[in-house]
């Protein structure tokens, strides 16, 4: 299944991360952190995949270690439940979504990466 968000570039939606992050007195360090946890890029292979443009299923594609972790991620992202979600790439995305959600909602930052 092809979802238009699959084909969007990572790049053009990192800033609404970090804007959301900044809105609630959170960093960009710590949107970039959370990125590094669920990924497994480090600051420079985040600023390549930023620089290239790469759409969303490019950069977990390219991801150099998804963290085993992330599957105790749980919770709803517009809607639905992240923890139920059968398409792969949705699931990687929606992961991201809800870390940045829980930053954005004050949750201390030591308790989001599980």
């Amino acid at each position: 299944m092809s979802h238009p968000i699959y084909k969007m570039s990572f790049a053009s939606v990192y800033p609404h991360y970090v804007a959301k992050a900044e809105k609630k007195e959170r960093t960009k360090a710590q949107v970039d952190e959370l990125i590094y946890w669920l990924t497994g890029y480090d600051a420079a292979g985040l600023s390549v995949a930023l620089a290239d443009e790469r759409d969303f299923a490019g950069f977990f594609a390219q991801a150099p270690a998804m963290n085993p972790n992330r599957r105790l991620i749980k919770g709803v992202v517009c809607g639905v439940r992240v923890e139920e979600i059968a398409e792969p790439l949705m699931q990687e995305i929606r992961y991201l979504d809800k870390l940045i959600d829980e930053l954005a909602r004050g949750k201390k930052f030591e308790n989001i990466k599980r």
